[in-house]
């Protein structure tokens, strides 16, 4: 058994290896974070803790003291009291709630270890200390014993709270004993540091999310992907195709969203220094909330509006506003209850370059499908509140996409409680029955990061199952994912037309589901709409779609009639989906139609090209000896037909109904002499060559001669009564 001296030489000897795995994790985050005010660099190159503002202390030790484990009585050790300290303006920086999150999980993980050693080193009961500050002593006992019981560096503008002045005086008399306490509780769980002695599973998770690599989308806004790509370059990044286990200076695109850029987990701390995040042309965020948006960009037409509920990070609200920069659409994002928040949303978004959003204060459950303003919301995204176990660092989680505290001590315990989980269950069925209460709306895209059936795919086919279909619109239905699956495992994962990405060591665990419904038979799909959709798949490629004319808003109660040619490309695009239309229905009657059918629209396109300046053949020409003679008044014999009947039609005889039209060849005229007598001996030879349908053509048969019209008796000599021209075509 060592002694307190013992024990204190001891300590002093393995202060190397008190940096214990969980600090250097948290020494990572900061300087991800980019605070590395609260750390500073050793001679030997190592970063070092200094210690955190006053302000951050107390607003851990409220966090904790809200999601403390309790104990049961004959159990308690500390006594915590209910009343939370006094918070300064300071707490309202993200960077220092960021950084007060961290503390106060930190302190939660090691509740049980911090409550001992206070206990060991007899500061309780020997000290006299209000219950208040004992949230307040537990997280500045972790923060003491992570900077090796060295003292904290304080700035000089820095303003320092009672409070934490009495607590770190407090933990400095007590140093020794407090140093001497850790070691007997290193031996007695023989481990190498407390962070030893936490779950395995705790510490898979905090190792995955040091090491998961980084999204960024490209704000398209600002900046095209190929400027992102040149800049990088000059910074020296080299894009590749994977960045897993990679040390240098690299970046792939995502291969799901072709805006989003993955970079090792390493170099946030130095893409923070770069201007492309300065500028917001590049904004760090989650995968999963980049596939959501991008989800509703393919449901997308022209002008559809979208309704954001539960956004959480409004950075997911720039996304879908940069992604929809180039339509007329709008974004409502409903439940910002705060007035206040306005200007600083508003100053947000017009530094990153969106435009075309509107904040709603009221909640998503009292919104109703009847409001005016959201008439023209065809896609409601809805990100709704979940557990957030797919999700390997969640401070992060909260901070962005939840303000629950309590989820932290869920991360802890590996999930919530039954109870719990189905409150929250019971909270996206409301809201996804309610989304589906919009009648004008034509799709929903349901998307969480949990990893619990009970939140996935159990609320989404409970919605399906008890939707009203009573009501005149069309019922929801479940449907593929508009996303591109990559891998066999996706596919496999996707087999029930959910998409699921399973936590890996690239990415967290996501949930997304797609409902949608066909389109209200009142409504009429304009032109625009279905080029937009096309333009989106690109399949417009060299078309540029034009803006809406006046009569394209208004609405139409009779019959649209054939648009007239004009060189504009709206009025070509309209003219060409309607000669399309026309023709496709033309080439079915034309398959299927008798043969009288097929001879009656040649007679009409016969006579507009006889108005030319050729020669009009007579009504019953005289047979030529050169053409051949098995075409006869009479109908086709019956095998004749069936021969035709082998004839696979062309691919072009399916999609184009071709026009039947005559051309007339003018006379060749052979080089003899022009006598009477040569003339007489050599009939001048004249070849009216004419197509007449696909069907008239006979298999091998070849086309140099030409081929009478049905009914009429082949052509032997030219008429007499015909002028005779060298030049009849001028």
């Amino acid at each position: 058994m060592l002694d307190s001296a013992s024990e204190e030489e001891f300590s002093e000897e393995k202060t190397t290896e008190e940096i214990s795995q969980l600090s250097y994790l948290q020494l990572s985050s900061l300087a991800l974070s980019g605070d590395t005010a609260y750390s500073e660099k050793t001679s030997t190159g190592f970063l070092e803790k200094t210690g955190y503002p006053d302000s951050v202390y107390i607003m851990a030790a409220n966090i904790f003291q809200g999601i403390r484990f309790e104990k049961s009585p004959e159990k308690v050790l500390i006594k915590y009291g209910n009343e939370p300290l006094p918070s300064s303006t300071e707490s309202e920086d993200e960077s220092f709630q960021r950084l007060s999150y961290e503390l106060a999980f930190s302190a939660l993980k090691f509740q049980d270890i911090l409550e001992t050693i206070l206990i060991d080193s007899y500061i309780f009961p020997s000290t006299i200390i209000p219950d208040h500050l004992n949230s307040l002593i537990i997280v500045m006992l972790y923060d003491f014993q992570d900077r090796k019981f060295q003292a904290r560096l304080l700035s000089d503008n820095e303003e320092s709270i009672a409070e934490v002045l009495e607590v770190e005086n407090l933990l400095n008399s007590f140093k020794t004993k407090l140093a001497a306490a850790l070691a007997r509780c290193r031996i007695k769980h023989d481990a190498l540091s407390i962070y030893h002695i936490l779950p395995e599973t705790v510490r898979n998770q905090e190792l995955r999310a040091s090491t998961l690599p980084l999204y960024a989308w490209i704000n398209t806004c600002k900046i095209s992907p190929e400027e992102v790509y040149h800049s990088l370059k000059k910074k020296g990044y080299n894009k590749v195709k994977s960045v897993l286990h990679i040390d240098n200076k690299v970046f792939a695109v995502d291969q799901h969203c072709y805006d989003v850029l993955i970079f090792p987990s390493h170099l946030k701390s130095d893409l923070l220094n770069i201007d492309l995040f300065k500028d917001y042309k590049l904004v760090f965020q989650d995968k999963s909330r980049s596939l959501a948006v991008h989800s509703v960009k393919a449901l997308l037409n022209m002008d559809d509006d979208i309704l954001m509920v539960n956004t959480g990070s409004w950075y997911t609200v720039a996304h879908m506003s940069v992604l929809t920069n180039n339509n007329t659409s709008k974004i409502f994002v409903c439940g910002v209850q705060s007035h206040a928040k306005d200007p600083d949303l508003k100053n947000l978004f017009t530094k990153m370059g969106c435009k075309n959003i509107e904040i709603l204060h009221e909640t998503f459950i009292n919104l109703e499908s009847k409001d005016h303003r959201l008439q023209k919301v065809k896609v409601i995204l809805l990100l709704p509140r979940c557990s957030g176990l797919g999700v390997s660092n969640p401070v992060e989680f909260i901070l962005n996409e939840h303000e629950d505290t309590g989820l932290l001590k869920d991360f802890f315990q590996g999930g919530p409680s039954e109870d719990k989980l189905h409150v929250l269950a019971q909270q996206q069925y409301e809201q996804l029955t309610h989304a589906m209460k919009f009648t004008r709306a034509q799709a929903v895209v349901y998307c969480t990061y949990s990893v619990y059936p009970e939140e996935n795919e159990a609320v989404v086919k409970k919605a399906l199952e008890f939707q009203d279909h009573g009501t005149k619109v069309q019922s929801y239905r479940l449907s593929p994912p508009v996303l591109p699956l990559c891998s066999l495992k996706e596919i496999h994962l996707s087999t029930d037309k959910f998409f699921r990405m399973e936590p890996s060591e690239i990415t967290n665990g996501c949930f997304l589901s797609v409902l949608t419904r066909e389109r209200d038979l009142s409504e009429t799909v304009s032109v625009k709409d279905v080029l937009a959709r096309a333009a989106a798949k690109g399949l417009l490629d060299g078309i540029e779609l034009g803006k809406p004319s006046k009569r394209e808003k208004k609405k139409k109660k009779s019959k649209m009639s054939l648009p007239k040619s004009s060189t504009s490309d709206s009025s070509r695009l309209q003219m060409t989906t309607a000669e399309f239309l026309s023709q496709e229905t033309n080439a079915s009657a034309h398959q299927s139609g008798t043969l009288t059918t097929k001879t009656s629209l040649p007679q009409k396109n016969t006579n507009q090209v006889g108005s030319s300046s050729q020669v009009r053949k007579s009504n019953k020409p005289t047979t030529n000896p050169l053409v051949p003679t098995f075409m006869k008044n009479t109908p086709p014999s019956r095998p004749y037909e069936r021969t035709t009947n082998f004839v696979r039609p062309r691919p072009e005889d399916r999609m184009i109904a071709l026009k039947p039209i005559e051309i007339v060849l003018p006379p060749v005229m052979l080089p003899f002499s022009s006598s009477q007598g040569i003339r007489s001996q050599i009939p001048t030879q004249h070849f009216y060559c004419r197509w007449v349908g696909p069907k008239t053509v006979m298999p091998g048969y070849l086309p140099t001669p030409s081929i009478p019209r049905r009914g009429k008796k082949p052509k032997e000599n030219l008429p007499s009564s015909l002028p005779r021209h060298p030049r009849p075509w001028l």
